[in-house]
């Protein structure tokens, strides 16, 4: 048939420029020790970047949750989807970010793909500007182009740059777009000077913060806490399966632009609420994430990326540290990147290769996630790897 021979063709085409990708399956909980296609593996590409998703307390709560709700909501949450743990959860996230953002109330969405979705959908029409950064996550890209609105890219933390584009601006409505913690590169935006053009310029400051938030700060609040910023121009979205540990994601903002969502964003309206039972779930890895042992978790996630830091001696791979769980291995050539991780995978070492279009043409990499479940014997095995495989590719 014709229509599957295209299709063919062109799976032979990203197969050809290393660019097809294949599913893996795995049989145990998400955890560094795994069994993924039959082999038990050490991983480092999960971003259960606390360890979460399978500790007794948020499995059993996710247990008590399906009792107590059901195994679904059988809804949107405008119908009678909308249950008390889904109220219980925005509460808490709304209270979590009340210090960063004025009147704050929380919106929780069954994925962050949708809530980005949601949030530039609803903010923006054609009439409005949306200055969108050069290596914003995909989903945020997606809602950008969905919206209607201009959208104007600008260079990888160029604040300069953005600057003089919102000064040539005459649109009604402004919105910079930006990943708080970028998760390809591990780096944070400078959300300092983004939010004082924001304010500057009358626009809406949107902040994804799926790699930031349950890692950074204190109390693990996010990058808004990281850098102690407040302001009612900040829309926050967080992402609630990574180190969170559970599914789903929320947006934080003021209560006004809360409202506007739930009456105007066609992502947020017109689909079934996540099972309450997640909701429950969330709570008490909220709870694990405020308190005593969440601490401990960020900071040996903070001593697990300085000792990986400090022992990879890399010479033909680049690797520009960062101060997050992302730690990527530059390789550029899409095949280079494959075979590494490859070699890595027969020394029972998963680690995936990123290539394009999740990252720019010739900047293929490994990208390296740690989480505070893995322990320093785990991380030593993987630089001892990673440093003999650059020295001698046929090593490992």
């Amino acid at each position: 048939m014709h229509l599957l021979d295209t299709l063919q063709a062109g799976l032979r085409d990203l197969e050809a420029r290393h660019l097809r990708r294949r599913r893996r399956t795995t049989d145990t909980p998400c955890a560094p020790h795994v069994r993924v296609d039959g082999r038990d593996m050490l991983a480092f590409c999960s971003n259960d970047y606390l360890g979460l998703a399978a500790h007794p307390a948020v499995v059993a709560a996710l247990a008590e949750g399906a009792g107590r709700y059901g195994a679904g909501s059988g809804a949107s949450h405008l119908i009678s989807g909308h249950s008390r743990a889904h109220a219980q959860l925005e509460e808490r996230l709304a209270a979590m970010l009340a210090p960063h953002i004025e009147q704050a109330r929380a919106l929780y969405f069954c994925t962050g793909y949708m809530a980005n979705l949601a949030v530039l959908g609803a903010l923006a029409d054609k009439d409005a500007e949306i200055y969108s950064e050069a290596l914003n996550h995909a989903s945020l890209i997606d809602g950008a182009r969905l919206s209607r609105a201009r959208v104007q890219v600008y260079p990888h933390r160029d604040a300069g740059t953005l600057d003089r584009l919102l000064a040539d601006s005459r649109a009604p409505t402004r919105l910079i777009v930006t990943d708080g913690v970028f998760s390809m590169d591990g780096d944070i935006a400078p959300l300092r000077e983004l939010l004082a053009l924001a304010e500057r310029h009358g626009a809406w400051l949107v902040v994804d913060d799926a790699h930031g938030f349950g890692v950074l700060g204190e109390r693990g609040h996010g990058v808004l806490e990281q850098l102690g910023l407040s302001s009612p121009h900040l829309v926050m979205i967080g992402t609630l399966g990574k180190a969170a540990g559970v599914g789903g994601a929320f947006v934080a903002a003021h209560a006004t632009v809360i409202d506007w969502l739930v009456n105007r964003a066609r992502p947020y309206i017109f689909s079934t609420a996540a099972a309450p039972a997640q909701a429950h779930a969330l709570l008490a890895s909220l709870d694990l994430i405020e308190g005593a042992e969440g601490a401990r978790r960020r900071a040996h996630l903070r001593a697990l990326t300085g000792r990986l830091q400090a022992g990879l001696r890399l010479r033909r791979w680049r690797h520009d540290p960062t101060p997050t769980a992302i730690q990527p291995v530059v390789l550029g050539d899409n095949a280079a990147a494959l075979r590494a991780a490859a070699a890595l995978e027969r020394a029972a070492l998963w680690v995936p290769a990123i290539r394009p279009p999740t990252v720019p043409p010739g900047t293929a990499r490994l990208r390296v996630t740690l989480s505070a479940a893995h322990q320093p014997a785990d991380v030593d095995r993987l630089v001892h790897t990673l440093n003999r495989l650059e020295e001698d590719p046929g090593h490992a």
